[in-house]
């Protein structure tokens, strides 16, 4: 069922690997290039609330410090500035930073993207819900522009997104995919934004995007790389480590 499952997943994300095994290599690279263990890593992650994320996170990432929460529906950086800066002030001065952010999207077994079954139900559900219910009313024409409210303030935040995003997300292939990358665009700017304006006691920074992958009850989760970059904080000097 492994393989199996994993190139259904390969279908639409043809990079991706199990996330057990690109956290295992990451940990492994870090230590290889600048000498960190897990222990000595402060760890911050933007993805979604959604609990089936909490549930399939890899065990190793624990072994780092934190994670400290910056994301909330669908993954984007709702903590802001405030957090971000909160999160810097718990880094070990001999240590490093390791910030991670990814949307999420689910999987079935049969190849259907943008649900999955989950824990406990008969059905499939989507995932992310978020993605879904804001997908649903661009589609319905329901965004109102500029519209963001105290009550709905993160759903209003992801609509508003897609209704910046309407023709390139309406005219896609697979919307749900599509509004799925916008999302990672999205949070990859803020993340951006928010490093720009903190500062952090140490010397290593690794920031690490991409898309987090969901499946079926029973089945692993999977993460494509889309970014994996260090930014050494006292020369300024910035690697591509994806390479």
């Amino acid at each position: 069922m492994g393989l199996e499952y994993l190139n259904t997943v390969k279908r639409f994300y043809r990079r991706a690997e199990t996330t057990a095994d690109t956290m295992n290599q990451l940990l492994d690279l870090i230590e290889h290039k600048v000498g960190l263990k897990a222990r000595q890593l402060m760890h911050a992650d933007s993805i979604c609330c959604d609990d089936v994320n909490i549930i399939q996170y890899p065990l190793r990432a624990y072994d780092m410090l934190g994670p400290f929460k910056l994301g909330g529906l669908s993954g984007f950086p709702f903590a802001g500035i405030a957090g971000m800066n909160a999160f810097a002030n718990h880094v070990p001065e001999d240590g490093g930073v390791v910030i991670f952010y990814a949307p999420h999207i689910g999987i079935t077994r049969d190849g259907r993207i943008g649900e999955i079954q989950r824990i406990g139900q008969r059905d499939a559900s989507a995932c992310c819900g978020a993605v879904q219910m804001a997908l649903n009313k661009l589609v319905a024409n329901e965004i109102i522009p500029d519209d963001i409210g105290m009550l709905e303030h993160q759903m209003n935040v992801i609509e508003q997104i897609f209704l910046n995003a309407e023709e390139r997300i309406r005219s896609a292939e697979i919307p749900v995919m599509e509004a799925t990358e916008v999302m990672y665009t999205s949070i990859s700017r803020r993340i951006d934004v928010l490093i720009s304006r903190t500062s952090y006691p140490c010397q290593h920074l690794i920031i690490v995007g991409g898309i987090f992958i969901n499946g079926d009850k029973d089945t692993n989760s999977y993460f494509e790389y889309r970014r994996l970059e260090y930014l050494n904080l006292a020369t300024n000097q910035r690697e591509d480590w994806l390479k």
